[in-house]
């Protein structure tokens, strides 16, 4: 199995060592890849392409699964599973590993856009935590101009699939869609998509975010956030325990709710997380599958969660007492994964954001129009999409 060199430590150590006890029969051999995610796909594409791939099982983060399984590199496991077993996860974590109706893919650690707020500084002022967009810039601005803070919400905005994921949750929030699964509609160029790059071009124009934040990842804008000159950031469930850590400048002064969106609409937050599928060239289906079941279980998941601080994809561990004794904030977690929103599940999923990425990133930064912006973008899709043989 291919892994992210960070993420290898917890797998090695908790993980593979408790299942090899349990099954001396079997030896997994855990090959770390690169940090980047991206870097990581590309192995596997290559390993795949040109056959015979070493990998048995495949580690797949939740966009990958559209693009593997159309390719024909996994095998379903649809006859392996029961349903009643599959209601142990999230639904929208099982969704995710589902491809035109078969599924490929276990979760095993799911992700979630999450909107963070110093809540001791919206106490202070006598706000309650923002519901729409409106609110999330008068409480900002409020509070930039009180200098208690130097910006009032910080985001994602450099061109790369981080600038997606975090543009999928305002556009949900303003009832717009990206790319219909079903149909292959494409939604970039309707009033709500305009509204979203709007909203986001605004948070600029108004000095509620930095001018820099077209350029920034998740590290740079956590940096702010935790050194306390931010409000509000979206982020991914990984910022909790580094804020709450000891010598935080804000510890115990977080809290955490889904995105805010348009008056009437409701908010969603962007799913991630990783999950097991088996290669369909793997020599050893019945052993990959014990891993894959072992993995995903929820002593191993809660053993994972309390060692590394990932979010669970059983929905039991949200509320259980030991995880939440160390993570309080799970059981609201659990709320914000049931109202998350699926990147498109397509076999194209990397050419179609890459398309997104830069246009969108040329409408934030001022580059290019934002309506001629998103007009060549759905174009560019439509063709993409329209050109599947």
């Amino acid at each position: 199995m291919l892994i992210t060199a960070p993420d290898a430590q917890p797998w090695r150590q908790g993980l593979i060592k408790d299942f090899e006890a349990k099954n001396p029969g079997i030896r997994i051999n855990l090959v770390e890849g690169p940090n980047a995610t991206n870097l990581l796909e590309d192995l596997y594409t290559s390993s795949f392409i040109l056959g015979e791939s070493p990998y048995d099982l495949v580690n797949m983060d939740i966009i990958w699964t559209p693009k593997f399984a159309a390719a024909g590199w996994l095998l379903p496991l649809d006859d392996r599973i029961t349903k009643e077993e599959l209601a142990a996860f999230s639904p929208k974590d099982v969704e995710g590993g589902r491809y035109q109706g078969k599924l490929y893919r276990i979760p095993m650690r799911s992700d979630v856009g999450v909107l963070y707020y110093r809540e001791d500084l919206l106490k202070e002022a006598g706000f309650k935590p923002p519901e729409t967009f409106a609110d999330l810039m008068q409480i900002s601005q409020a509070l930039q101009k009180k200098d208690e803070v130097n910006w009032g919400y910080v985001w994602q905005g450099r061109q790369y699939e981080g600038l997606v994921a975090m543009f999928v949750e305002v556009l949900d929030g303003f009832g717009g869609f990206w790319v219909n699964p079903d149909t292959l509609e494409v939604g970039l160029d309707r009033p709500e998509t305009l509204r979203a790059v709007e909203f986001l071009r605004s948070t600029i124009r108004q000095g509620v975010s930095p001018p820099g934040v077209t350029t920034y990842i998740e590290e740079d804008t956590r940096r702010f956030f935790q050194n306390g000159q931010v409000a509000f950031l979206r982020s991914w469930p990984y910022v909790w325990p580094l804020a709450q850590a000891k010598g935080s400048p804000i510890q115990g002064k977080v809290g955490i709710k889904s995105m805010v969106h348009a008056p009437g609409k409701t908010g969603a937050a962007c799913l991630g997380g990783w999950g097991l599928g088996i290669s369909k060239s793997s020599r050893h289906p019945e052993e990959a599958w014990k891993a894959i079941q072992y993995f995903t279980s929820e002593e191993a998941q809660r053993q994972f969660v309390l060692n590394a601080g990932f979010v669970p994809s059983r929905r039991s561990l949200f509320t259980d007492p030991k995880i939440v004794a160390e993570y309080p904030h799970y059981p609201q977690l659990l709320e914000i994964v049931d109202n998350a929103v699926l990147r498109p599940p397509i076999a194209q999923y990397a050419q179609t954001s890459d398309i997104l990425q830069r246009y969108l990133s040329a409408a934030l930064s001022g580059r290019m129009n934002p309506e001629r912006a998103m007009q060549a973008a759905a174009a560019e899709t439509r063709r993409l999409l329209g050109a599947r043989g």
